[in-house]
């Protein structure tokens, strides 16, 4: 892509950089909306429905060239909102099933699986979304695409993803009526427990009972 069409004046919504903007500007929508909690029944779902969405953008800014900025430094993007207040609201609301645990780099063999947050991981993706937001809403496109595409590939891809992959089995456990051990008093600041630990320290819940608490429930063949 050059880097006329990257900075194109036209905003045509063909562009790559304006389909990029669009997906990321959805999912920071949409997250910030789930976060208020004023439907909790619907938020599990929803947020693997934004994820894999923002998973595909993210597809495509790995798959595209390497993008290089314009600048040798990057300008000051000036004031950005922290995601606090949103990774606060999303732990309350994903509280039943909000901590899991996951093996950081697949390709690391006799790596230890550790506990991770969703809601710490949906704050850190957001706090990258925007800080490349920032750039592009002030016409900074090339900066906007150089960030997005390397904190995809050095943090906010592989959070995203392993967020997908613990919103996939919460709905899973659910749809399937299978019994989902909850991490009861397990928490992100212990940092080598390995399967058996993570299995031990699980308070046993059931399935339908999150499944109740969050307003899903399980699949009926009809």
């Amino acid at each position: 892509m050059s880097d006329a069409t990257l900075h194109a004046t036209g905003r045509n919504p063909d562009d790559f950089a304006v389909q990029i903007a669009d997906q990321v500007e959805s999912f920071l929508v949409a997250v910030t909306e789930v976060a208020k909690g004023d439907e909790p029944g619907s938020a599990v779902p929803f947020l693997l429905l934004e994820v894999s969405q923002l998973l595909l953008a993210g597809g495509r800014l790995g798959a595209h060239e390497d993008i290089v900025p314009d600048e040798r430094y990057e300008p000051d993007p000036g004031f950005e909102p922290d995601a606090d207040e949103l990774r606060e609201n999303l732990a309350r609301l994903l509280e039943p099933v909000d901590v899991y645990s996951e093996v950081f780099d697949p390709y690391e063999p006799r790596k230890a699986p550790v506990p991770a947050r969703i809601s710490d991981d949906l704050a850190d993706v957001i706090a990258d979304l925007r800080h490349g937001m920032v750039h592009y809403r002030a016409g900074r496109v090339t900066e906007a695409l150089w960030w997005w595409q390397f904190s995809y590939f050095s943090n906010w891809g592989s959070t995203a993803s392993a967020t997908l992959r613990a919103l996939h089995s919460v709905l899973a456990h659910i749809r399937l009526n299978q019994p989902l051990e909850e991490l009861d008093g397990l928490d992100t600041d212990q940092s080598t427990l390995g399967d058996e630990t993570l299995e031990f320290e699980a308070g046993r819940v059931m399935a339908e009972e999150i499944g109740e608490r969050l307003g899903v429930h399980p699949a009926n063949r009809g």
